[in-house]
């Protein structure tokens, strides 16, 4: 019976941990990472101008610089991101970990299986890849704000109005340009460093 009721209090004890992590603010994410990464698309962008000035003849190649660049940049995030939860979160950094990547995970997920069914069996719908992606990144961050600084929606919003003018923008010479990928997740990036900067995340750090 006491064995019954010490693992119903662990239970209980877990749930309302659990349910703490999701009402928390989540100060995860580090705002110089994160414009880190922003200036990484920039670069990616650079680099594509110069070595692939027409995209649409090699998309395979065009993949071959943005797949690795968001795969580092979520990678770096990642880092960072285990290691400032441990910190500032102490003892619920497990949980709060995991109520951040339930929200984010899903756009991840979702934008790499579009682009592995439009590459595998829709080609002649891959120039839509900058517009697609950046609507679900979009999702991601929408989804995020609730445990994240309120001003972090204008961050969704430029992601979604970014990827709505790409996909606006149609096939064509100007499609898969590396400015359609570099400045949306570029000043996004940026847009979503600020916004964790000018929050009273330094302000926690201290305390």
């Amino acid at each position: 019976m006491a064995t019954t009721d010490l693992h119903k209090a662990l239970s209980e004890i877990s749930a309302i941990r659990g349910h703490i992590a999701r009402g928390a603010v989540f100060r995860g994410y580090g705002p110089i990472t994160l414009a880190t990464t922003g200036l990484l698309a920039l670069a990616a962008a650079l680099l594509q101008a110069y070595w692939l000035p027409a995209p649409q003849r090699d998309v395979v190649a065009y993949l071959s610089i943005w797949v690795p660049t968001a795969t580092l940049s979520l990678l770096i995030i990642s880092v960072e991101t285990i290691t400032r939860a441990r910190r500032l979160h102490c003892g619920l950094a497990a949980q709060m970990m995991q109520a951040a990547a339930e929200q984010f995970v899903p756009a991840i997920v979702a934008g790499l299986l579009l682009t592995v069914v439009l590459l595998r069996f829709a080609p002649q719908g891959l120039w839509m890849l900058p517009g697609l992606w950046q609507v679900v990144f979009s999702l991601g961050v929408f989804a995020s704000c609730r445990f994240l600084p309120r001003a972090m929606f204008v961050a969704g919003i430029w992601y979604l109005c970014c990827g709505l003018t790409c996909l606006s923008i149609g096939a064509g010479a100007r499609a898969l340009g590396p400015w359609l990928m570099g400045v949306p997740f570029g000043v996004g990036q940026l847009i979503v460093a600020g916004v964790l900067k000018f929050n009273c995340w330094d302000g926690d750090e201290r305390a």
